[in-house]
């Protein structure tokens, strides 16, 4: 359960953007995300390999 500490006066705002923060850093929405479909394990694996190669490209282009 994500528990947000809220001060007194402290402005609502603020506490729903630290709450929408925590909850982004935890993966729920993700991994729920991923288990609607179940995806083949060469999917994955391509995907990860298609990833890696788009991140090695932005790396060399900035360098």
């Amino acid at each position: 359960m994500i528990i947000v500490p809220v001060k007194e006066g402290d402005n609502i705002e603020r506490a729903l953007k630290k709450f929408k923060r925590k909850y982004e850093k935890t993966g729920i929405v993700k991994e729920l995300r991923s288990r609607q479909a179940f995806e083949k394990p060469s999917v994955t694996n391509r995907k990860k390999m298609m990833r890696a190669i788009y991140v090695q490209k932005l790396q060399q282009q900035e360098d």
